[in-house]
């Protein structure tokens, strides 16, 4: 367990700092998509996120360079801070998507995938508060965050296979493709740090 090994608290309040900011940015994404009525400040406002995420990766990394005991493995520190700060690039780099594509309205879908975007993060940010204290029910919030990411790929299967059967202009296509991948490869993202988590807790049982 944690418990074996002398704690480092600031790490856990760090990795809840970038939970909690990035669940903000998942919400700005779907408040963006859901009122569509100025995409660009809610785009400068994920983008602001998107930045402070950055500060809070790199404070991490430089706080792992520093110290000589860590709670666990450096490696899956290093590895656990990425990929939360890869989830916020791609919350930015899809919201980037619809001011540069000068999308007039999202989709259904797009909606849809944002929804379970937001739902993946609020789940990672419970199996954080956890870490630091008993481990058991982390495993319960990583298999919830896998389900999440398999109905996030199913959803953009479905809407590319529809926009294919749909779309006549190929400029459309190509734009609302790439909308699409972007938006499941940030729940990948989101399954990527709950198999970290599993991960840190096989290892640490």
């Amino acid at each position: 367990m944690f418990g074996l090994i002398p704690k480092d608290e600031k790490f856990f309040e760090m990795f809840r700092e970038m939970a909690h900011n990035t669940i903000l940015g998942a919400q700005e994404l779907k408040i963006m998509l859901d009122n569509f009525d100025d995409p660009v400040a809610s785009q400068k406002r994920i983008k602001d996120l998107e930045h402070k995420g950055d500060s809070l990766t790199h404070d991490i990394i430089k706080k792992l360079n520093k110290s000589f005991i860590t709670p666990f493995d450096r490696e899956d520190i290093y590895s656990l801070a990425s990929q939360m700060d890869d989830i916020l690039d791609l919350i930015d780099a899809s919201a980037q998507r619809f001011i540069m594509f000068n999308v007039e309205k999202p989709t259904p879908e797009a909606k849809q995938l944002a929804f379970i975007i937001l739902q993946s993060c609020q789940v990672i940010a419970k199996a954080v508060s956890l870490m630091g204290g008993k481990l058991e029910a982390i495993c319960e919030y990583c298999t919830e965050v896998n389900a999440l990411e398999n109905e996030a790929d199913r959803v953009c299967r479905e809407a590319i296979s529809r926009l294919f059967a749909e779309e006549k202009d190929p400029i459309q296509l190509i734009k609302w493709k790439e909308i699409y991948e972007t938006l499941e490869l940030a729940t990948d993202k989101c399954e990527n740090v709950a198999n970290i988590m599993e991960s840190v807790v096989v290892k640490n049982a």
